[in-house]
């Protein structure tokens, strides 16, 4: 076996890709599944994720921007088409393995009706019986919704968010291995980053230190943009690191993920710069006790047989962080998915429809505690549940003790 934190090998990849070809006619079957039961003729898919889960089309991050409607795929009985113009069309024929590639302009509400106009139904019908459309309704703006409505008033357009997300949540043994593979690199850089940690550093030039080990160290891109954040700016659950300099005495909070063929990892560290503070020592400690409940319940409850819910695992960290007098500054929840998206299901947290976890799956652990105008600690690990096996095992290495630098 491979050390898991070194660049994956070209075998690696193609090992990945094939895994992912593969699996797609059992997605796509569980899809057609749904799509029977929910007695629509058609599946309309627009998110990027999603496409790249059914069909094989790749998105760089920010590339939604400007792809227009390529990528854009839909699901019929037996085929799977696939939209692309002139920049993807040789991309998509490429990757999209088993898809019809439809080159597209303008006009996509027409082309749209006539593409529906070809696909055989889900109920068996021929060409041309297609009325009711499942459509990823919160990847669509209601004016092209209502576009496609004032073109095509004979369709009956469905809103289905979730039925793939939901699909997605349930993670295959290769997915596995890119987030535990992501989250390996993700590691290594934060170790080799300590060095760097030196009062007078910004928070930018740190971020990007970080940024650069990740990418040379194996990951393909980043999860989501580096945050680093010093002191008092720590109260900042999502803020961007900024010219502020590095001082002793205060912490320094570290959010990063790397991302690995497609999928990511996420992890927070709050470090000190030289000895903590009575007050920051305390909030940390507090913060630890607190991620240490919700993952004592998840290894407890499945080592009994069991399946804990996602809100339970968000009150056994939510708990100790209230009765220490702190509940009003853990405001977001305990926790979220992560695999081709950097947030997906299952939703940890206790504004989440309460449901069992799904298997396996992997999310974050990351309770924080953020004062404002002082100081913020979150200690964030990701964990995969698999409840065939009764296990939980955290992806995330990089220690959870008290980390002191620059001393």
């Amino acid at each position: 076996m491979r050390d898991p934190a070194l660049a994956p090998s070209s075998d690696d990849r193609q090992r990945w890709h094939d895994a992912d070809q593969d699996a797609r006619p059992q997605r796509l079957g569980r899809l057609r599944e749904r799509m029977v039961g929910e007695g629509v003729d058609a599946y309309f898919g627009l998110g990027a994720e999603n496409a790249r889960y059914l069909t094989g089309f790749e998105l760089g991050d920010g590339e939604d921007k400007v792809r227009g409607s390529s990528g854009r795929f839909l699901v019929g009985a037996d085929e799977v088409i696939v939209i692309a113009d002139s920049r993807y069309r040789l991309q998509a024929e490429e990757q999209c393995r088993g898809a019809r590639i439809e080159p597209f302009s303008t006009g996509f509400p027409q082309r749209f009706r006539e593409l529906l106009a070809g696909l055989r139904s889900i109920s068996g019908e021929g060409a041309g019986g297609v009325r009711r459309v499942a459509v990823e309704a919160t990847n669509l703006s209601h004016a092209e919704w209502q576009a496609i409505v004032d073109e095509a008033p004979e369709l009956e357009l469905v809103p289905s968010d979730g039925w793939v997300e939901g699909a997605r949540a349930t993670k295959e043994p290769s997915e596995l291995e890119r987030i535990g593979v992501a989250c390996a690199i993700a590691d290594r850089a934060l170790e080799e980053t300590l060095a760097d940690i030196v009062v007078g550093a910004s928070e930018r030039d740190l971020a990007l230190a970080l940024e650069w080990r990740m990418r040379t160290g194996g990951a393909d891109a980043l999860a989501f943009d580096v945050a680093c954040l010093a002191g008092s700016r720590a109260a900042l659950p999502h803020g961007s690191p900024g010219e502020r300099m590095v001082q002793r005495g205060e912490v320094l909070l570290f959010d990063f993920g790397a991302q690995v063929a497609g999928y990511r990892s996420d992890m927070t560290r709050t470090l000190f710069v030289g000895e903590p503070t009575s007050r920051d020592r305390s909030v940390y400690e507090l913060v630890a006790r607190a991620q240490e409940a919700s993952l004592s319940l998840l290894a407890d409850t499945l080592a009994a047989g069991n399946v804990p819910t996602n809100r339970e695992v968000d009150a056994a960290a939510r708990d100790v962080i209230e009765a220490a007098g702190h509940g009003d500054h853990f405001g977001h929840g305990t926790g979220h998915g992560i695999g081709l998206a950097t947030h997906e299901r299952p939703s940890v947290g206790r504004a989440a429809v309460e449901a069992v976890l799904p298997s396996p799956t992997v999310f974050s652990v990351e309770p924080g505690v953020y004062l404002d105008g002082k100081t913020g600690v979150r200690i964030e690990d990701l964990v995969a549940v698999d409840v065939a096996a009764s296990e939980m095992r955290r992806l995330t290495g990089f220690t959870r003790d008290i980390t002191v630098v620059a001393a």
